[in-house]
């Protein structure tokens, strides 16, 4: 069987995530990686088993062989490079956000129908299996009408002072950090489980370290190491550390969530709470095989990830037996099993529904991070404008 060829531009932490797990479908294979420059690019290709390197991903483009290009750079890119993939006739997966404003989201959109691409954005949280039967409980009404959505997504590698990354620079990684990095995480996997779109927010945002020491070498995304002499100069930090968002959904339930680069302890905890008219139901990412049930009138249960366990369209998404712990690259090679198993089975994305996160879903996401950055400057509630309407 011909295997999908796929080329990836960016070699950071996210790029190698995404060969690891493309390569336990079988039925794909990464045949190229193009980074800043081809000393770099043959260096990362020979460490990684990849036979093509480009120093110039234009070059890699213009590649026949290449079916699919995933865009792994850093955020200032992803408008450009998604818009350049697509104009070459290649299908496309694009790291979050999809662009650096909801105008170029909006664009990519039109783009991704008129080129007629598969088109997908690394929202990975949904494909956790759990989520999956959550999402079919929510479905069945098993936990009654939804009433109210609360939770967070708390990490801690931005702690210090001394803590730096690209991620930091408005120019690079937009003007929203904490909420266009991990709250768009947050608000996109708890409006697929519940499948309810985020029409209106109040948010509060604080830059807790106002100004940061940057060291003279570069450190990579979660990359601190403790202990190293080194030398910086102070930069003042114009992003957010933090933030409180209130919400509604669009049927009138209310949520609030909170998100933060700045909690000791927290390595990378997304998590919520739904509470229904009949039970409630908790998740939390670090712990991703156990689903907390809460009831009034019984004892509490706790559901272990077990496909003997799954409903019939949740079963799928588990790989392993029972007790067989599938975690967050389980979830990442979910998003890759179902984005190329739609391009094998020859699918149209405009008319088949997609089961995994597409340029509709980035959009969306945009349009969220547009509302809550204007609901901090002007302090009231302000509704999310999707501009023409999108599908997912």
């Amino acid at each position: 069987m011909e295997k999908v060829k796929v080329g990836i531009i960016g070699s950071g932490f996210i790029g190698p995530t995404h060969i690891e797990a493309i390569r336990r479908l079988g039925f794909v294979e990464v045949i190229a990686i193009a980074n800043h420059g081809l000393e770099a690019a043959e260096k990362k290709a020979a460490e990684l088993g990849i036979q093509k390197a480009y120093g110039d991903y234009r070059d890699m483009l213009r590649d026949n062989d290449i079916e699919v290009v995933h865009n792994c750079t850093p955020n200032h890119l992803h408008f450009s490079i998604n818009k350049e993939i697509m104009l070459a006739g290649k299908h496309v997966l694009s790291e979050k956000p999809l662009a650096m404003s909801s105008q170029e989201s909006a664009e990519l959109v039109e783009l991704a129908k008129k080129h007629n691409v598969v088109h997908g954005v690394n929202f990975n949280y949904r494909q956790f299996s759990i989520i999956k039967q959550l999402k079919t409980m929510i479905n069945s009404e098993e936990l009654g009408k939804v009433n109210l959505v609360h939770g967070s997504y708390l990490q801690d590698w931005l702690l210090f002072e001394t803590d730096f990354n690209w991620r930091l620079a408005p120019e690079i990684g937009g003007k929203s950090r904490v909420v266009a990095d991990i709250g768009s995480h947050w608000c996109d996997t708890v409006q697929y489980v519940t499948g309810k779109r985020i029409v209106e927010v109040f948010a509060d945002l604080a830059t807790v370290i106002p100004v940061r020491k940057k060291p003279a070498s570069n450190v990579a995304t979660f990359g601190a190491q403790k202990g190293q002499e080194e030398v910086y100069e102070d930069v003042p930090i114009q992003t957010e550390d933090y933030a409180s968002v209130l919400v509604r959904f669009e049927d009138g339930t209310r949520g609030v969530f909170t998100v933060s680069q700045v909690s000791a302890g927290r390595k990378n905890r997304l998590s919520f709470e739904i509470n229904g008219s009949k039970n409630s139901a908790y998740w939390n990412q670090e712990e991703p095989e156990k689903l907390w049930i809460g009831h009034r009138d019984r004892p509490n249960e706790i559901l272990l990830a077990d496909p003997a366990l799954f409903s019939l369209e949740a079963r799928s998404s588990i790989h392993h037996p029972g007790g067989h712990n599938e975690g967050w690259p389980d979830a990442l090679k979910n998003k890759m099993l179902n984005f190329y198993t739609f391009i094998k089975e020859g699918k149209n994305p405009q008319s088949d529904q997609a089961n995994f996160a597409t340029f509709a879903d980035g959009h969306v996401s945009m349009c969220i991070t547009d509302a809550i950055l204007e609901s901090h400057e002007q302090q009231k509630w302000v509704k999310v404008q999707l501009g023409q309407e999108v599908h997912s």
